[in-house]
Parts: C-alpha cells; sequence; structure tokens
C-alpha cells in the first residue's frame, strides 16, 4: 500500500459556492493528501470528530468573522474540535480571525480606516524566523484585523496591521494574508474586488497583478515550507 493511500484527507472549509482551495490544495495533493471540501455556510454538515482526517484548513471570504448569520457562530465554536484533539489547523484571513474569535480575542477594522489590499511589506518575528524564512512582501485582501489571542505566539507582523501571524499551542496557526492564490484566482479577485481599490492604502489593480511577477516567488516557497512545518514533511512518492 503507497504512501498516499495511508493518508487521511485535509478537510477543507470554504465560505463561497465558487471558492477552491487554490495552491494550498494543490500542494496538499502533491503530498498526498486528499481534501474533503465542505462549505457549511451552504449546508454541508462539520464532523464530530477528525479521527477520519489528518487536519484542517478554513479559508477567508468576504464576510467579517463578527457576522451574526448562523453559519458563522457554528464554524467558530466548531473549532473547539480541531484544538481539543491537537490536529493541525489553519486558518487564513477570515479563517484566522473566527480562530481569534474563539480563542477571545477580537476582529476589528472599519473601511473608513486603513486596508490592505495588494502587496504589503512583512516583517517576522524572532519566533517567526527561527521556524522558517518569511518574504519581504506578501498579498493582503482584507479591511479588518484581530489582537492576539491570550497564549498565542505572535510569529509575523505588518505596519499597519500589527498581528499577521501567529501559532497557538502546537498545532494551530493563523495568517492574515493570502499565500493560496493562483494566478488565475488573483485575477479574478481583481476583477470582482475593485470597488474596494478605493478604499484607504488599497493599491489598485495592476499593482497585483504586477506584483504578482516581483515577489510571489519567495511566497510560494514560504507555503511549502509552512505546509511542511505544519502537516510534516515526509516522503509522499508512490
Amino acid at each position: 500500500m503507497s504512501i498516499v493511500e495511508l493518508k487521511k484527507p485535509i478537510l477543507i472549509i470554504l465560505h463561497q459556492e465558487t471558492s477552491t482551495p487554490g495552491r494550498v490544495g494543490q500542494r496538499l495533493r502533491q503530498r498526498g493528501y486528499g481534501l474533503d471540501i465542505r462549505r457549511p455556510r451552504f449546508g454541508d454538515a462539520l464532523p464530530h470528530s477528525l479521527d477520519e482526517h489528518s487536519g484542517v484548513v478554513v479559508f477567508g471570504g468576504p464576510m467579517s468573522a463578527n457576522a451574526k448569520e448562523e453559519y458563522m457562530r457554528v464554524e467558530t465554536d466548531w473549532l473547539s474540535v480541531p484544538l481539543n484533539e491537537d490536529k493541525p489547523l489553519i486558518g487564513i484571513c477570515l479563517g484566522a480571525q473566527m480562530l481569534v474569535n474563539h480563542l477571545g480575542g477580537s476582529v476589528y477594522g472599519e473601511a473608513a480606516d486603513n486596508v490592505e489590499i495588494g502587496w504589503y511589506d512583512l516583517e517576522p518575528t524572532q519566533a517567526g524566523q527561527a521556524l522558517m524564512d518569511w518574504p519581504e512582501k506578501i498579498y493582503q485582501f482584507h479591511t479588518e484585523g484581530f489582537t492576539l489571542p491570550s497564549g498565542a505566539e505572535l510569529l509575523a507582523k505588518s505596519a499597519d496591521f500589527p498581528n499577521q501571524a501567529f501559532r497557538y499551542g502546537k498545532n494551530a496557526w493563523a495568517v492574515q494574508f493570502h499565500t493560496e492564490l493562483t494566478l488565475a484566482m488573483m485575477h479574478r479577485w481583481v476583477v470582482h474586488g475593485a470597488h474596494r481599490f478605493e478604499l484607504p492604502n488599497a493599491q489598485i489593480g495592476k499593482d497585483h497583478l504586477l506584483g504578482r511577477y516581483l515577489y510571489d516567488a519567495p511566497v510560494s516557497k514560504w507555503l511549502d515550507d509552512f505546509l511542511d512545518i505544519v502537516f510534516g514533511k515526509q516522503n509522499f512518492a508512490v
């Protein structure tokens, strides 16, 4: 039996009907993991245990983690499952903010304040540098930020949103930024999100795409390193 067949799938939580796990999904498949994709917002159930999964990745979305819709409460409360079972958990943007709310932190920000939409400087902390190399520029698409939950270890920060990445315990990770975008995904975001480019501190669409060619190589390398840390670097060849 191959190592691929031995690995349990990764639970993927998405928040829009047409969303995909992008490069994160591609890299996880390369590592031999199947993807169990669920959209609780549209009625998909979440498992009561992760016994049949290797971990979970909670992706982003245009909604706020402070939204009052029932699915947001259900998803945020459900994060106790991977936390209690100490299974690998990654929260990306909205997913990170839901984790913050679950851990007793707060999500804040208004569109009238500075946003991060485009490519911005990223500064790792000493703890972050000890784990891996970080890109100097990172792609962002958010209007809200979050406080650092009690007990969390800050891994990276930026000028306008000081909490960019953290680790909670051994296996829970949160990142405010986006490394999952394929080039096709970025084109779609630039088209559908163009109305946000007039917000304070946002960059215009052509700078999003130019930045992809200028800055993405170390971002792609970071994603590989990050997934190896979270899920363990293994020989996944058949």
